[in-house]
């Protein structure tokens, strides 16, 4: 089985750009309900993981800034604690399990390191439980 049967497409995924400024990202983790949000430069390669935790984080250093100010702070500028790491599209399946038990997404790049995607764990979860559904 290849990896991209899991895979959710960049076009259906909410990432955010390098570009964007904290109040930006923090909109859209808003309205998407997200707590963890790809980052992505402005070619499209994957960078890292923005979470919920750096946010805060970040807010807390400025002393809780007021909307305004946080459309100054880039969020190519905000120390990341933890990034998700990413998998090829050639992974091999043990090497996406080992990665997925440890995230709740798995980003995926191509050999550029263009991301064109995420795995959930939910996705492989719900896939497992099919097959061992199936196999009983």
């Amino acid at each position: 089985m290849n990896i991209l049967f899991f895979l959710t497409p960049k076009a259906e995924v909410a990432h955010v750009d390098e570009s964007d400024s904290l109040r930006q990202v923090l909109e859209k983790m808003e309205f998407h309900g997200y707590s963890a949000i790809p980052l992505l430069s402005n070619e499209g390669t994957y960078i890292g993981t923005i979470t919920e935790g750096d946010l805060l984080w970040e807010m807390k250093e400025n002393d809780f800034p007021d909307l305004r100010e946080l459309e100054s702070i880039k969020i190519i500028n905000i120390p990341r604690r933890r990034d998700n790491q990413a998998v090829k599209v050639q992974e091999s399946m043990e090497n996406l399990f080992e990665k997925v038990k440890n995230q709740n997404f798995v980003p995926v790049v191509d050999d550029e390191n263009i991301f064109i995607g995420i795995i959930t764990r939910k996705d492989v979860l719900n896939y497992l439980a099919k097959q061992l559904r199936e196999n009983v």
